[in-house]
């Protein structure tokens, strides 16, 4: 397995892995599958977002397929480009328990250490998905916010946690 920055070739492929995300994992995501699939000219909104500024996908690849991505991005505004946000999270369910996960992690976290300015991470995780709080919690982020009734899924609220990681 090899995680590697995205490029904008990647496109499609992350576009097949995001819509497999947010159809099998609701609760993860505030992006709805139904939403995504009326997207105008996804794969080329995702091409260009994978060239912006500031933004960072990476994706693990398992004899050349894309099993798992995550995205770090870097605040903008002045007083905020100390903190990067990690977003988008996921690996496939078939790939799960192999490690891919904390790989990508380590790779999004040890790329923001290269990032001078930038001096904590921060992610929002479903409440309940104990299995990624404790991937979060062994590189060290933790807890400083609970949001209750943060998305509704289904006609089902669910809350979220706020995670931090100070660099």
């Amino acid at each position: 397995m090899e995680v590697r920055l995205l490029k904008p070739e990647d496109a499609e492929a992350y576009w097949e892995l995001r819509l497999e995300a947010l159809k099998l994992s609701p609760e993860a995501f505030s992006s709805s599958y139904e939403e995504a699939l009326q997207r105008k000219e996804p794969i080329k909104q995702v091409a260009e977002r994978l060239q912006e500024e500031g933004s960072y996908t990476f994706g693990m690849f398992d004899k050349g397929k894309l099993i798992g991505n995550v995205t770090l991005v870097q605040e903008k505004v002045l007083k905020m480009q100390h903190r990067g946000n990690i977003y988008a999270m996921y690996v496939s369910t078939e790939n799960r328990k192999a490690g891919a996960g904390k790989a990508l992690m380590k790779t999004a976290i040890e790329h923001a250490k290269s990032i001078p300015v930038i001096e904590k991470l921060n992610l929002t995780v479903a409440a309940d998905n104990q299995k990624a709080k404790n991937l979060y919690t062994s590189l060290g982020f933790k807890t400083y916010g609970y949001e209750e009734k943060a998305l509704k899924v289904d006609g089902q609220f669910l809350d979220e946690e706020h995670m931090v990681l100070f660099l």
